[in-house]
């Protein structure tokens, strides 16, 4: 066993040691408990907006099956992907944006959910290149990719998702008459209102778990209010096994630029969340060991993310919330990233748990989800609240936040566009994410700028808060 330092103690189990399997099947689900929502979430979101309906119990199950085997190969490392960290691999919420304006799209021209997802995964599977090409030069992007820009990009992502959280706190976007309805609200505030309670006031594995408490207590309200409907619950297959490409794949150029601008944002946040992970771990942060880890972590999210598209769900990464089960339980044991592995996969098979998150009314949903993207919000002002704000970065955010945020509030403005050109621009994250880096390249430094410093870790990398 490992006495390196954790930040809130010694670690019990170091990063090579292996915990007997009683204690590490503990630890692995405690990181289950405090990712399982963030892992989920996404589908749930994606599945209900673009009315999927009966493919979302298989597509939660996929996300799971998905994310046990990405975890593996995140933590096992094989060959040069991989970072060797206990480090849990989730469906990450960054691609909310642009995977909903692709299925929008698609729906736009008449297509079903059949079609939909197929664009959605062929896209996917194409952008994760760019992930896997980049996590070889990830150390020389800090030209381009700086934590004013990432700061950006990560505030329009939770800002630009609000708007979804916010109408399933009222309701859902099929609510009709009954959206804003007082029962609909009073749930969606008993959910935020636990949400807070347990990250104030709970021990530290409630609040790493907080959101997921939020949910259950929710639901028991709204059970206790009449407002679940339980007729659904087990008439789907028992098992559900992996079909690869089950819903074919598809592309569109002007839909592949913005989601594969997410993927360059990823990488970033990636990089900032293994990076906490060795710090955590007792790991090296510097030299040619922790350089290897962060590119093989980072192509390993490319990787998986192009399994995920081949296994019929949504792009992954680097959950950061785990971080914080790591530092509460002092195991940074890799060998127990085999076990959370096993566990999610073999939730994987059993489409009966997407029937149950199914079950959840789109307030309880929307209370929930509210604070995730919130805090992913203000994970990215956190991260601009880090850097000397000079007049250059003034005017980047200040156009940057104006541009992206402008066509989230008033998307009829690019509606006359080239179709091309509209597709890019549409989206809230390419806006604001291209117009930073442009005008950070363009605008000249004045006397008052500072150098940037390393961008910092991520809090909310993909999943629940940390």
């Amino acid at each position: 066993m490992s006495d390196a330092g954790t930040g809130n103690g010694a670690l019990i189990y170091g990063l090579d040691d292996r915990p007997a399997p009683p204690a590490a099947a503990l630890a692995a689900v405690q990181h289950i408990l405090a990712s399982i929502v963030g892992i989920v979430t996404p589908t749930l979101v994606i599945g209900g907006v673009l009315g999927l309906g009966g493919e979302i119990p298989y597509l939660i199950a996929m996300s799971l099956f998905v994310s046990g085997v990405a975890t593996f190969i995140q933590c096992r490392r094989i060959g040069p992907v991989g970072s060797g960290l206990l480090s849990v691999q989730g469906t990450s919420f960054a691609f909310l944006g642009p995977v909903l304006a692709a299925g929008f799209a698609v729906k736009g021209g008449g297509g079903g959910p059949a079609e939909m997802l197929a664009m959605i995964f062929g896209l996917c599977l194409a952008s994760c290149l760019v992930e896997i090409v980049l996590s070889q030069f990830i150390d020389r992007l800090g030209r381009i990719i700086t934590p004013t820009v990432t700061g950006i990009v990560i505030t329009v992502i939770g800002l630009s998702l609000v708007k979804v959280g916010f109408t399933d706190f009222a309701g859902g976007a099929n609510a009709g008459e009954s959206l804003g309805a007082p029962v609909n609200l009073l749930m969606g505030a008993i959910v935020v209102a636990v949400i807070l309670v347990m990250t104030f006031m709970g021990s530290p594995m409630l609040r790493i778990s907080a959101i997921m408490i939020g949910l259950v207590v929710g639901l028991i309200v709204a059970v206790v209010m009449g407002q679940v409907d339980f007729s659904s619950l087990g008439q789907g297959p028992v098992v559900a096994l992996p079909q690869p490409l089950r819903y074919g794949l598809d592309f569109d150029i002007g839909l592949f630029i913005p989601v594969a601008f997410v993927f360059l944002v990823t990488a970033i946040e990636t990089s900032g969340d293994l990076t906490a992970n060795s710090v955590i771990a007792g790991q090296p942060v510097k030299g040619t060991v922790y350089l290897q880890r962060i590119k093989g972590g980072i192509m390993a999210d490319g990787v998986n993310s192009g399994l995920a598209a081949l296994f019929n769900t949504f792009p992954n990464t680097t959950f950061s919330q785990n971080n914080g089960v790591i530092q509460m339980t002092g195991v940074a044991s890799r060998h127990v990233g085999l076990y959370i592995a096993g566990i999610l996969v073999v939730l994987g098979f059993l489409p009966v748990i997407g029937q149950a998150f199914l079950l959840i009314p789109k307030p309880v949903l929307g209370g929930a989800t509210l604070v995730l993207f919130g805090t992913i919000a203000v994970a990215g002002i956190r991260i601009l609240a880090t850097q000397e704000i000079d007049r250059k970065k003034v005017y980047i955010m200040a156009v940057s936040f104006g541009l992206g945020l402008g066509v989230t509030l008033v998307p009829e403005a690019t509606q006359n566009l080239p179709d091309f050109l509209r597709q890019v621009v549409a989206t809230p994250i390419t806006l604001a994410g291209l117009s930073a880096i442009i005008l950070s390249l363009v605008i000249p430094d004045t006397e008052e700028t500072a150098t940037e410093v390393e961008t910092p870790e991520v809090e909310e990398g993909g999943g629940a808060p940390a």
